[in-house]
């Protein structure tokens, strides 16, 4: 079996790509050499495979860890309704530490953010006068977390 992906879409993701993007998603820290055994390669062509994936951008491995163990005693998804172009609000509010996830939405919101913070008070400061002083928010909506019921990063591949 060759170790060069077929070209397909962008030209990175053939199905042996794709087994091995899904040996990560079961375990990060799986090993080349057991990937390799599970989908036919050499250990060295699935470390040669996985660093080609992670240079173009199709994957990343990350410590996924809890907020709640590290201190961020709160977690919210916040809102947003904006003025004018969207595009510059999301870049500017993707630069804030506290906020790990900005996406430009078709719905009810032009933006969403999920926001972690180590108190109520962060969390107040962040949306009340940091977050509402972005150029071009005009409304906030905060969605405090109670429980988590699921969380993946394993939805598979096409």
């Amino acid at each position: 079996m060759t170790d060069r992906p077929v070209t397909r879409g962008n030209g990175l993701i053939d199905d042996v790509s794709k087994s091995i993007i899904e040996q990560l998603q079961q375990d990060g820290r799986r090993s080349y050499a057991a990937i390799g055994k599970a989908v036919g390669l050499s250990e060295a062509a699935v470390r040669q495979r996985v660093q080609r994936l992670t240079d173009a951008g199709v994957m990343q491995i990350v410590a996924v860890t809890d907020p709640l163990q590290l201190g961020f005693g709160r977690q919210a998804m916040v809102g947003i309704h904006t003025d004018g172009p969207v595009q510059p609000v999301a870049d500017a509010l993707a630069e804030m530490d506290e906020i790990i996830y900005v996406v430009m939405t078709a719905g009810g919101y032009d933006v969403l953010c999920e926001v972690v913070s180590a108190s109520d008070e962060e969390l107040l400061d962040l949306v009340a006068r940091r977050m509402r002083a972005v150029p071009g928010v005009r409304s906030t909506e905060t969605f405090m977390y109670l429980k988590l019921a699921k969380q993946t990063y394993s939805w598979g591949v096409r």
